[in-house]
């Protein structure tokens, strides 16, 4: 009999893909109706000039073990005092997120002169776009009212995933703990932080069941932690050798015939 539930932030209760897409739709549709340009293309070379930079700074590393994207680079802010990479991070990101435009920009054929606009369009569009999947309330009252211990398990920096959190600060109450890898050190899939959860909650692994969306970070983990897992599989067929999930559904609220 399984007692709580452990559930990934990010693309499993917050739309977060939907949030980036809709910062870049914005930012850069308006680049191209302005300079006669397809948006998509400009988006295609702001998202490669993103990566390729991402990894030129010291802080690159730690994005890795804690799990924060290029795109998540791209709008926050950052600079936890309470860790140096993370410190180093919120003095390095605004060169990040500048020379991104600027070189994406560049290679999309539009002035450099635009850079700084588009960097300041893009992180106020992402801010004021969070999205709740449409059914995330309603599984969650709905494993409260089953009487499940719920625990928040998210990768990321603890500024950008806190933030996340206020823009959406319905979810907060609805979880007993939320655990965020920038605050514990290491983030998903290494055991510790899934064995400090179960600590967190005084579980054994087979009490609990993990749902996410990512089967390199959530099921990864769970399975090493030998909890079981729900993959909620959007579509993006990507499946990781030893993940192993214990279900697969297609959407947040099939959660509720498993359980």
């Amino acid at each position: 009999m399984k007692k709580a539930i452990f559930f990934d932030l990010d693309d499993t209760l917050l739309d977060d893909k939907k949030s980036i897409q809709t910062a870049f739709d914005i930012t850069c549709g308006e680049l191209a109706e302005k300079y006669s340009k397809d948006a998509a293309c400009i988006e295609h070379h702001v998202r490669a000039a993103a990566r390729a930079q991402y990894e030129t700074y010291s802080f690159y590393p730690v994005t890795v073990s804690i799990g924060i994207n290029p795109f998540e680079g791209l709008w926050g802010d950052f600079g936890d005092v309470h860790y140096k990479p993370f410190r180093d991070m919120g003095e390095q990101i605004a060169d990040y997120q500048l020379k991104t435009w600027q070189n994406g920009l560049a290679a999309a054929e539009i002035p450099s002169l635009e850079s700084e606009w588009a960097r300041e369009r893009f992180r106020n569009v992402r801010r004021e776009s969070p999205f709740v999947y449409e059914e995330t309330f309603d599984v969650l009252d709905k494993l409260r009212e089953k009487g499940y211990r719920l625990l928040l398990l998210t990768n990321g920096a603890p500024s950008l995933q806190l933030e996340k959190l206020t823009m959406t600060a319905e979810l907060v109450p609805y979880f007993e703990h939320i655990l965020i890898s920038g605050n514990f050190g290491f983030g998903k899939p290494e055991k510790a932080i899934f064995d400090h959860a179960l600590k967190l909650i005084n579980a054994a692994p087979d009490e609990v069941l993990m749902v996410g969306d990512n089967q390199g970070t959530d099921i990864l983990g769970a399975t090493r932690t030998g909890i079981q897992s729900v993959w909620i599989d959007h579509g993006e067929g990507k499946v990781i050798e030893g993940a192993n999930p214990h279900h697969t559904i297609g959407r947040l609220q099939d959660i509720l015939s498993l359980v």
